[in-house]
């Protein structure tokens, strides 16, 4: 196998790690995240989900965004891991194989539906190099 499709796997990998690495980020630090509307923030630390009375939305909200975060960095950081360390293995899982590309589909679905053009484009990107990877791979 040539070292190209390990490279566009750690590639497409690398950008799933930017974007869960920047969202951590916007997450816990600085406005991107906030409503533009001050007063649906407060309402958000003040309104408990009918699910339980444990958490406000502004905690459920903060904690499904940092979780958010951790999976794309997972994804990151095991597949472009196995791509440069573990290439052979990777490449002779279609388990492991299918279930990033089913991932990929998965955020680049969300992407399309629930979020906005810059996580959607770079998923896109990175969903493209991962494919390419595939065929290389396999061909």
């Amino acid at each position: 196998m040539f070292t190209l499709a390990p490279s566009l796997v750690a590639a497409s990998a690398a950008i799933i790690l930017l974007l869960g690495l920047v969202h951590l980020l916007f997450t816990f630090r600085g406005p991107k995240l906030h409503p533009r509307d001050a007063a649906l923030e407060k309402r958000m630390t003040e309104v408990s989900p009918v699910l339980t009375r444990e958490t406000t939305m502004w905690k459920a909200w903060v904690g499904f965004n940092a979780s958010h975060s951790y999976g794309a960095i997972l994804f990151g950081l095991v597949y472009g891991y196995l791509a440069l360390a573990h290439s052979a293995f990777l490449f002779q899982s279609p388990f492991l194989l299918l279930a990033g590309l089913f991932f990929l589909a998965g955020y680049a679905f969300l992407g399309k539906v629930y979020w906005f053009s810059v996580p959607f484009r770079g998923i896109v990107l990175s969903t493209a190099l991962y494919v390419a990877a595939l065929f290389i791979g396999w061909a």
